[in-house]
């Protein structure tokens, strides 16, 4: 297979549409808690405005910077996520890092989607930029939780 064969497989129609359709793409006005992680192998940046209540998110706005593959991580998540814990949002996120670099099965409903990016395994430079969403979310959520 050429390079541009893997790209275009790597950035699949799927891929390219779930970017392209992120929900909560907007940042909450007066968020509980705010948390940033950057990628510093690709500069990928993910923003993540949260408010829990009662230990579940309630309202979630991200601002993603990244590449495709990021922004369809992002897109899943921000379509999962109002109503989630802290230990599911994490559930989900190890699952997908197993996914990713140990050849482990696809995460879990509601997160299934993900298995939209089987074919990043092989691109383990892209690896960070796609968990990017869920360790900003889970950071958001340690720092809700912390001050609570």
């Amino acid at each position: 297979m050429s390079g541009d064969t893997d790209l275009i497989k790597l950035y699949s129609q799927r891929i390219l549409a779930l970017a392209a359709d992120m929900p909560h793409a907007e940042r909450l006005t007066a968020p509980q808690v705010t948390a940033r992680k950057r990628s510093p192998l690709c500069g990928s940046t993910v923003t993540v405005d949260l408010d829990l209540q009662d230990g579940r998110i309630v309202a979630f706005g991200q601002d993603v910077k990244a590449c495709a593959l990021g922004q369809a991580s992002a897109a899943v998540l921000g379509r999962q996520v109002i109503g989630l814990s802290r230990s599911e949002v994490a559930r989900a996120r190890d699952q997908l890092h197993a996914m990713l670099k140990s050849g482990g099965p696809v995460p879990e409903p509601p997160f299934e989607d993900l298995e939209v990016l089987l074919p990043a395994r092989d691109y383990k430079n892209r690896h960070a930029s796609i968990l990017l969403a869920f360790d900003a979310t889970l950071a958001a959520c340690d720092e809700a939780l912390a001050a609570a």
